[in-house]
């Protein structure tokens, strides 16, 4: 069982925060923080052992994103 020493705190903008709560509603997730924890583990996963930099076609697609959503 992971303890508290096992976990940092992450701040993500509260409308981010409102909109993947309205996302998992029907999802099966049980908090929005399990959902946060599986989609960055998918990105890391994807980039294998020892991958340490977005490409940066990755990156614009994130920039996309994030403009997208009111971020940039």
């Amino acid at each position: 069982m992971a303890t508290r020493q096992d976990k940092v705190t992450i701040k993500i903008p509260r409308p981010l925060y409102n909109r993947i709560n309205a996302l998992i509603d029907s999802s099966g997730y049980d908090s929005a923080t399990d959902f946060i924890v599986h989609v960055l583990r998918d990105i890391v996963a994807s980039h294998g052992e020892g991958a340490t930099e977005l490409r940066a076609e990755e990156m614009e697609r994130v920039k996309e994103h994030l403009r997208h959503l009111g971020y940039l």
